[in-house]
């Protein structure tokens, strides 16, 4: 009899598609060809355009959202999560497997494409340093937010993307007073405050509020996702 896959590792395999693999590890790979192009033509190093800009302005958000959604939401949707669902296991055990292998495997490809690119584009490594500490923190935040967004819709990926591309890439930006709401200034904030320079061209959060907007974010998105899927048993049960 062959046995079951403990849920961390069921979840990795369903995650680590050749399809999916191969997009992701080409995007994340963005900030890299972006600064080698930089270093060929000569610039120097920019923080807040190159790790600011393309990493946790793009890469970031897009690896988690693709990873956070897919961990949970895809299961629920073709029915596969029963599976799991029917054994005795809590809830919030589920939920944090699954934000967890979606977390690692944003990270596994951000950190090193944060640095990377770092490194080659003249970045300080104060401020590459910075980054990579900031990305830890955005991108759990990133991945619990979407784990939890998969839970509540099917459209979870679409509303991601407009979270994304809109609220943060176009009206954070403009209304000051929304930028406790977004998980990229978060993320910005806490490289500002880590490097201990300004390189940020805008204000940002300050530290306390940067953290606290994280910290919102990984324990709101996890417990809502627990909640959603206690209530999506039930449903099933009907």
């Amino acid at each position: 009899m062959m046995r079951t896959l403990p849920l961390e590792a069921a979840t990795l395999r369903a995650l680590v598609t050749r399809r999916r693999t191969v997009l992701l590890v080409l995007l994340a790979a963005l900030p890299v060809l972006i600064a080698l192009l930089g270093r060929i033509a000569g610039g120097a190093g920019d923080a807040e355009d190159l790790l600011g800009g393309s990493v946790v302005g793009v890469c970031l958000p897009l690896i988690a959202l693709v990873f956070g959604v897919s961990a949970l939401g895809a299961e629920l949707e073709d029915g596969t999560a029963v599976y799991f669902l029917v054994k005795p296991i809590p809830r919030w055990r589920i939920v944090l497997a699954k934000a967890a292998v979606a977390g690692g495997l944003t990270l596994a490809l951000v950190l090193p494409a944060t640095i990377v690119a770092g490194l080659i584009g003249r970045v300080s490594v104060a401020d590459t340093v910075a980054f990579a500490v900031a990305v830890i923190g955005g991108g759990l935040a990133y991945t619990s937010l979407f784990v939890a967004l998969s839970v509540l819709t099917t459209r979870a990926l679409v509303l991601g993307l407009a979270y994304v591309l809109v609220w943060e890439g176009i009206l954070s930006g403009l209304l000051e007073g929304s930028l406790f709401l977004s998980i990229r200034e978060a993320t910005l904030a806490v490289a500002v405050e880590v490097s201990g320079s300004r390189f940020l061209d805008r204000s940002a959060l300050d530290a306390p509020t940067a953290l606290l907007v994280l910290g919102a974010a990984i324990l709101g998105g996890l417990a809502l996702a627990t909640v959603r899927l206690m209530d999506h048993e039930f449903k099933g049960g009907d």
